[in-house]
């Protein structure tokens, strides 16, 4: 077969052009041929473009206090902070659908916080026995039309899942600082108010078993260490400190938010300004 748009840079090749006897010339010494290569490097432009677009860190404490710290990292998407009574969200700003609530807290005291896994797993894809997305059961909680006790019933069917070609993970919590990990495909688990609870970017139940360049794993050691050095008066400041130390540059983080649920109140600052921090203190009637 004879292809007019070879790649090879070898224009005088006797085989430019000819596939069948490229390829059978590059068998015999073991060489990939010009357009399998760049088929490669296609592939990793297109994935360095996602990995600049979904990155995420989750963390929860308990001690004194229950204390949820969230940043968000993404490129090239519009979002904003609304803040209410009734409930601090990062809104997502979707061509189809329009400014989604996908993240942040609400006064009953639930915290959403929902990072990309990576590697993509073809288990979290719609299909049958699969019909709960993770995004719309994540904005039922965080609007209050759902509770954490039912989002964990649904979890436990096995029915959540994620959306085409993405495999998104949540790390829910209450206010008594229980938490709920959900990875479609994979389970979801259930942590009764745990010492501390983090996720960023690949799946509690792959571990680094699977590594991936976006997994954050550095990120999620450092929120470890940090975490396991803490004492029970780990508060909104010393969640701050943490969060700094996770933030990214290259897939930027936009917003750090933190969650007191003791006081009820979110604390957050855009655009890593970390001596600007904003907060809206929630009242559970408003809804």
């Amino acid at each position: 077969m004879e292809k007019r748009d070879c790649p090879c840079k070898r224009k005088k090749c006797p085989r430019h052009g000819d596939c069948a006897a490229c390829r059978a010339h590059h068998e015999e010494s073991g060489r990939r041929v010009a357009c399998e290569r760049e088929s490669k490097r296609l592939l990793k432009k297109r994935e360095r473009k996602t990995e600049e677009r979904k990155m995420c860190t989750s963390i929860v404490f308990n001690g004194k206090k229950t204390i949820v710290g969230w940043n968000l990292d993404i490129l090239d998407m519009e979002y904003r902070v609304s803040a209410s009574d009734a409930r601090v969200c990062i809104e997502i700003n979707d061509a189809k659908e329009g400014w989604l609530p996908l993240f942040g807290a609400n006064a009953r005291g639930d915290f959403v916080a929902m990072p990309t896994c990576w590697p993509y797993d073809g288990r979290s894809d719609p299909g049958e026995g699969r019909q709960s997305n993770l995004l719309m059961l994540d904005i039922d909680l965080l609007l209050e039309k759902k509770t954490l006790a039912e989002a964990r019933e649904i979890a436990a069917t096995g029915a959540v899942c994620s959306v085409p070609g993405v495999s998104f993970q949540a790390q829910l919590s209450d206010k008594a600082g229980n938490v709920l990990q959900i990875v479609p495909g994979q389970g979801s688990r259930y942590l009764e108010r745990p010492r501390y609870a983090v996720m960023t970017n690949f799946s509690p139940f792959k571990g680094d078993s699977e590594l991936h360049p976006w997994m954050g794993l550095d990120r999620y050691n450092a929120a470890v260490a940090a975490l396991e050095a803490a004492d029970d008066g780990f508060g909104v400041e010393a969640c701050f400190d943490v969060l700094q130390r996770c933030a990214q540059t290259v897939c930027p983080t936009v917003v750090s938010m933190v969650y007191d649920a003791e006081e009820n109140a979110v604390y957050w600052c855009e655009g890593q300004a970390w001596e600007d921090v904003r907060v809206q203190r929630m009242r559970p009637e408003c809804k």
